[in-house]
């Protein structure tokens, strides 16, 4: 009578597995939380309108509240400083140009400079003596009425990465062929960036602008994902696609600042966020959405580039996969020509 033996994996390869999983975890926990633990305000750019007398004193202050925290502009007026704003060179301004000292906020830019910001007017006021106007403070670009906190902008960030590489996954998976790749990430970025912002801005409230312009930047955002995997899948195989796919999820979106600012990120961090999809799109939708766009070409080059990069890497990879068939083919052929005698 047969009998089926169970063979079992040897202990040592148990013992590996776990292993691995503890280091994958570990990873995972670092790369998210790392940024979180040790972000901090340093370099935030500001303005100062008003005196230069007095913008020098309210700088010293600052330095002494938050050594390094923030990049001071000085101006005139509450125009110029308010202009600054809305184009997004700087986050906030302290505006001593009027009778009454204000601190001006944009929470659209960034929710956290902003309650930066007020707790800094905050201290402004109880240091004041009972004289002088206490400090107010008036928020010139605000978040929606309907997610005051930015909420949906922030959760929204992970979606967005998440998308590309589900795509990259399912297309590679379900198409053959680099055009067809490449026209369905194309068509899926299009119908991502149109249901996503709909969900967004009509559905949850996290968006102002246009409509349009906003599905256009997610588009951009996860056509840009979706391209650079399938390049890398295309030319590499699978480890560029797990090359791909480490780079978006452990290293763009935890530094792409989109639940703080890039500024609040240690080291180089907010930079190298600005460099990859994540970042340039979480800051580019923040500019269509509440800034008329403003701010808005570093982003849309960075995204652009990676896009464009993507679909190169996915030609030459298909360039090189129907040399190596054309190759095989010519080999076969001539195996089966009849050796003369």
């Amino acid at each position: 009578m047969p009998t089926t033996d169970t063979v079992h994996s040897p202990w040592p390869r148990v013992a590996g597995a776990v292993a691995l999983l503890t280091v994958i975890i570990s990873v995972l926990l670092t790369a998210f939380a790392w940024p979180s633990v040790h972000s901090s305000v340093h370099d935030v750019p500001i303005a100062v309108a008003g005196p230069a007398a007095a913008a020098q004193q309210v700088t010293a202050a600052l330095d002494q509240r938050l050594p390094g925290g923030f990049e001071v502009t000085r101006v005139d007026g509450t125009a110029a400083a308010e202009r600054l704003i809305r184009d997004r060179e700087v986050y906030g301004a302290i505006d001593l140009s009027a009778g009454q000292p204000q601190v001006v906020t944009a929470s659209a830019g960034s929710p956290t400079i902003a309650q930066t910001l007020q707790s800094i007017a905050a201290g402004l006021s109880q240091a004041q003596s009972g004289a002088v106007p206490a400090v107010t403070t008036r928020d010139l670009v605000a978040l929606p009425a309907d997610d005051p906190r930015g909420a949906g902008l922030s959760a929204g960030a992970l979606p967005l990465v998440m998308g590309g590489l589900l795509a990259a996954v399912l297309l590679t998976n379900l198409l053959k062929g680099a055009v067809r790749r490449i026209t369905g990430a194309l068509a899926f970025a299009v119908t991502g960036g149109l249901a996503m912002a709909a969900i967004l801005q009509f559905w949850f409230g996290s968006l102002d602008g246009s409509f349009l312009v906003n599905a256009g930047v997610i588009g951009l955002t996860v056509g840009a994902t979706s391209m650079t995997l399938l390049g890398l899948e295309s030319l590499l195989g699978y480890p560029g696609f797990g090359l791909g796919a480490a780079l978006m999820m452990l290293v763009g979106n935890p530094f792409s600042g989109a639940t703080s600012a890039p500024e609040m990120l240690p080291g180089w961090g907010g930079a190298l966020g600005q460099l990859l999809p994540p970042g340039a799109g979480g800051q580019l939708l923040r500019s269509t959405a509440f800034f008329d766009g403003n701010g808005a070409t570093h982003p849309v080059v960075v995204l652009g580039a990676w896009l464009v990069a993507g679909t190169l890497l996915c030609l030459a990879g298909a360039v090189r996969a129907d040399r190596r068939t054309r190759s095989a083919a010519a080999v076969n052929e001539a195996a089966r020509e009849p050796v003369a005698a």
